[in-house]
């Protein structure tokens, strides 16, 4: 377990560090708020936790919000340590709101265990079905998506493309699960094959030599961050020529300059592209490239998003009051970078989900919005949640 270092720290305290003293925005009783964010900057999912590190900080700086203070913690991607330093903010570093989390697994051993200190958690990610149905909390909002979503659009997507015999993998841990879940809920044609592989797997000869071998007419993947930039090169390597459709996950901003030419032309589902023509928007992927001198990725906008959601509700209320804070961020009465945003009844978006084509832009592999695959859609586990009053 260690505290953030390094160019993760000098960023994080340099952003902060540029909020006026006694500036900004205050909550409804003039209250600050303490936000523990404990994300992933070590390892090979760093680039993601990264993202939705400076998404969030971003948002924070613009708004001028002297009266957040972040604590911001690398959890490595390891339960164990993404539960210790849970504890550890809410116990010794008395944070008000939990964030930053990553994978399903962690959010899965730290958001039950945060709820039930009586602490928010705000995820900007990871959105487990088991926290979406009965699992749902008063204190726990999702502020991305519930994990089933963009692979469910994926399934439209792929009967829409024709396709009638699909190949589907993904990883073997909550959000793998999900995923298969939701396309297959989704999509009318044959399933050739189903595979869950090894979280973290960097081999896959033994997969798409089933694939190549499954009669298959296309391909549904859903493999995060380093994953799908070693099954992308070697399924294009291997010479295998089946059409792919999956989540934005494993074709956001960052990913695809590793993969390169071996993605462009594959179409992929997400809730937000930096395409999507509002003004937030605009102005979100203006600023994030003037701070960062790169482009935004999905992470970055639902870090941003999920520090705008907490402003509005400080906006409204102090978060000292449970139930008006709850009430705050239920209104979420922000301006999303996706346009159309809020929430079900279990906290969980309602929103619309585009499909997106692989495409380069000068030397820059990037995406662009072809049309919306489903619209206000919200998840299939919200008639499951009785959330208490």
């Amino acid at each position: 377990m260690k505290r953030m270092n390094g160019i993760a720290k000098g960023l994080a305290v340099a952003l902060i560090a540029a909020l006026p003293l006694g500036a900004g925005k205050a909550g409804a009783g003039g209250e600050k708020l303490k936000v523990g964010m404990i994300t992933t900057l070590s390892g090979g999912g760093a680039g993601l936790g990264i993202d939705v590190r400076d998404g969030f900080l971003l948002a924070l700086k613009l708004a001028d919000a002297a009266n957040v203070e972040v604590v911001i913690e690398d959890d490595q991607r390891k339960p164990d340590i993404a539960v210790q330093l849970a504890d550890r903010m809410i116990q010794q570093d008395k944070v008000d709101v939990l964030t930053g989390i990553i994978w399903s697994n962690l959010a899965m051993a730290v958001v039950p265990a945060a709820t039930a200190q009586g602490r928010f958690y705000i995820s900007p990610n990871a959105g487990p079905s088991a926290l979406a149905g009965r699992g749902c909390h008063p204190l726990y909002f999702n502020v991305a998506w519930q994990n089933d979503n963009l692979h469910e659009a994926a399934g439209a997507h792929a009967n829409d493309a024709g396709f009638g015999k699909t190949f589907i993998l993904a990883p073997n841990y909550p959000a793998g699960k999900d995923a298969l879940t939701g396309f297959k809920r989704f999509y009318k044609g044959e399933i050739a094959g189903e595979i869950y592989t090894r979280l973290g797997q960097k081999d896959y000869a033994s997969e798409i030599a089933q694939i190549r071998a499954s009669g298959a007419d296309s391909v549904f993947f859903f493999l995060p961050g380093g994953m799908g930039i070693a099954f992308l090169k070697q399924y294009r390597d291997a010479g295998v020529d089946l059409p792919m459709v999956g989540p934005a996950f494993s074709f956001d901003q960052n990913i695809l300059q590793a993969v390169g030419d071996s993605a462009l032309g594959v179409r992929n589902t997400s809730q937000w592209n930096k395409d999507l023509d509002n003004l937030t928007n605009r102005e979100f992927v203006a600023a994030f490239q003037a701070e960062y001198g790169r482009l935004p990725s999905l992470y970055a906008s639902q870090g941003y998003d999920a520090a705008n959601l907490l402003l509005s509700a400080l906006d409204k209320a102090d978060v000292s009051d449970s139930k008006a804070f709850r009430k705050a961020l239920e209104a979420a009465d922000f301006a999303s970078v996706r346009g159309k945003f809020r929430f079900n009844t279990n906290h969980h978006p309602i929103q619309d989900i585009y499909v997106r084509e692989v495409v380069k832009e000068g030397d820059i592999y990037t995406n662009r919005t072809l049309g919306v695959a489903l619209e206000d859609h919200g998840d299939a586990y919200a008639a499951e949640c009785h959330m208490p009053e």
